[in-house]
């Protein structure tokens, strides 16, 4: 493989880094305690990221150079897209890690980047994130982007590849988050590490991803699934759920008494000195100052007592557009705030439909070509009744469908959060720890961390012959599928069910699930169930009627 990193790459490394933070959002949002405690800071990634995305793949359409520019092009195109689309503070700083990584291409007109010049890329971003903060603080993405900076020129110095400069960032960027509670008091309280340094530490594992097998599509759904770095390795001690931090005492901390409103908004129509003069107001008005972009369009966010001040001061300057005030207090109170939260799950059949039903949820059916739609996802949504949901798809596909309608609802004023359930185990499980008197981030959290311990597998039988990722199928063959991949091709159905129930716990288990399909043989379930008893005696085990069409089986491991 070619030690070089193409335009094909960074496209690749952008996409696989929205799916990890798309993963990793709600455990991000509530690891997020400085400066303000409000729970936003996951959200913000996704959301720039996305955004950026988003305004790249129309820019290039329009072009007609969708999947087709060059590296240039797209870091061009994506530098200033991060900027537009930047939300919060860790949108912001993150906004300028891209974005140093895209100047180095863009000055340097580079087609491609070797070894040297990635590393120059990781070097610029994390000094550009530090230029952009007014008073940097220690323990925060600003430290963990400078320690996978230095770790990725020590091992490019030492002749490293380009597979090792990567592996070396991820490894310094994670023993800097590690040590961020250390640093800010803040975070040694609340058991957490920094919210924005594990957004950062996602955005180096998918580059190392890419470097070292080659992105497949497959990979976006592993990431979606819970690949990746463990998410309780944020926390000091392993647990369901973070709760949410008293607010800060200590005199390094931030107030609570502290500036009441985040301002942003973006500057056009001004100029070098207009900005140097607003950013000298701003800082005298408030804290967690960030001027970032230049020349023609610039990216502005404060925390004020007086937003109207920080707006005026924008006008004095230039002219503000996308004006945003968010008011922290009530966005901080609501994170703890014990509301209802309502259920959707997609159910593979009638029996899964009633057990969901009976929980509380609200069932859609689904099957093979016949998908639950966002519409269907978001009429379901509001059905329960809820001002905040959560959407357990139960299925891949269903995945893309819960995000577009969570975003869909957000502008009814509808809150939706999508667990990555991506099986029928998947979701009874995250059901399974869902509690009433926690607050709705701790049961996202909770419901997130539940489905993505679940390993998942079926058996089935071909009907028509296919290639599969085990070879060729042909009607009649058993497919054994593990974690959503047709693992091996097998002639009995008792046979394959236990091999595949043989891999799941090959990691270990404690709880075995057993779903049992519209035409599944009863002594098939029951057996397999007596054998668990006899051999695993310190596994619990679990049946229950799913009637599915198509699986006579799944399972589920915890």
């Amino acid at each position: 493989m070619p030690d070089v990193f193409t335009a094909d790459d960074a496209r690749h490394w952008a996409l696989l880094t929205r799916a990890a933070l798309a993963a990793r959002r709600t455990e991000i949002d509530e690891l997020n305690v400085f400066p303000v405690p409000d729970g936003d800071t996951g959200t913000n990634l996704y959301l720039t990221l996305d955004g950026a995305i988003d305004e790249v793949v129309a820019t290039h359409d329009a072009r007609g150079v969708l999947g087709t520019a060059d590296l240039v092009e797209e870091c061009r195109t994506l530098r200033r897209a991060v900027l537009l689309a930047a939300r919060g503070n860790s949108g912001v700083i993150m906004s300028q890690v891209v974005g140093g990584l895209c100047d180095v291409v863009v000055e340097r007109e580079a087609a491609t980047l070797d070894t040297a010049l990635l590393t120059e890329c990781l070097e610029r971003g994390a000094a550009k994130a530090r230029a952009s903060v007014a008073h940097p603080q220690e323990g925060t993405i600003l430290s963990v982007a400078d320690a996978a900076a230095a770790a990725a020129r020590r091992a490019c110095d030492a002749g490293g590849s380009m597979a090792e400069v990567s592996a070396a960032a991820v490894e310094g960027a994670t023993d800097a988050l590690a040590h961020t509670p250390e640093q800010l008091p803040a975070l040694a309280r609340a058991g957490v590490v920094d919210a924005g340094g594990a957004g950062c530490v996602l955005l180096l594992e998918a580059l190392h991803r890419v470097v070292t097998g080659g992105w497949t599509a497959a990979d976006e759904g592993l990431l979606a699934a819970g690949a990746g770095t463990d998410p309780a390795s944020w926390h000091s001690a392993r647990g369901t759920a973070t709760p949410r931090p008293d607010p800060p005492d200590d005199e390094d901390d931030p107030s609570p008494d502290g500036p009441a409103f985040e301002v942003m908004y973006l500057l056009a129509d001004t100029t070098t000195e207009r900005v140097r003069d607003l950013t000298a107001a701003l800082d005298r008005l408030g804290d967690s100052l960030l001027v970032v972009g230049g020349p023609d369009l610039w990216n502005v966010h404060v925390h004020v007592d007086d937003a109207g001040a920080a707006v005026e001061a924008g006008l004095e300057a230039g002219r503000p557009e996308r004006i945003r005030i968010t008011h922290l207090p009530s966005q901080v109170a609501s994170r703890a705030e014990v509301v209802p939260l309502g259920v959707v799950a997609g159910a593979a059949g009638p029996g899964v439909a009633s057990l969901l039903e009976e929980a509380g949820a609200v069932a859609l059916e689904f099957g093979p070509g016949r998908r639950a739609s966002a519409s269907q996802l978001l009429e379901a949504a509001r059905r329960t009744g809820a001002s905040a949901v959560v959407v357990l798809p139960a299925d891949p596909d269903g995945l893309m469908a819960a995000e577009v309608a969570a975003e869909a609802a957000a502008a009814d004023g509808l809150e939706v959060h999508v667990v990555p359930a991506r099986a029928t185990v998947q979701a009874i499980a995250a059901l399974a720890v869902l509690d009433p008197d926690r607050s709705v981030p701790a049961n996202v959290v909770a419901m997130t961390e539940a489905a993505v311990a679940t390993r998942h597998g079926a058996v089935t039988v071909a009907t028509k012959e296919a290639l599969t990722w085990a070879g060729v199928c042909h009607p009649g063959d058993v497919l054994g599928i593990v974690d959503g991949d047709v693992a091996f091709l097998g002639s009995d159905l008792a046979t394959s069910a236990r091999d595949v129930l043989d891999r799941l716990l090959s990691s270990g288990g404690e709880l075995v699930t057993l779903v049992t399909g519209a035409d599944a043989d009863p002594l098939l379930v029951e057996r397999l169930a007596d054998e668990l008893g006899r051999t695993r005696p310190e596994l619990e085990v679990v049946v229950l009627d799913g009637g599915q069409p198509v699986y006579p089986l799944l399972i589920g491991v915890e």
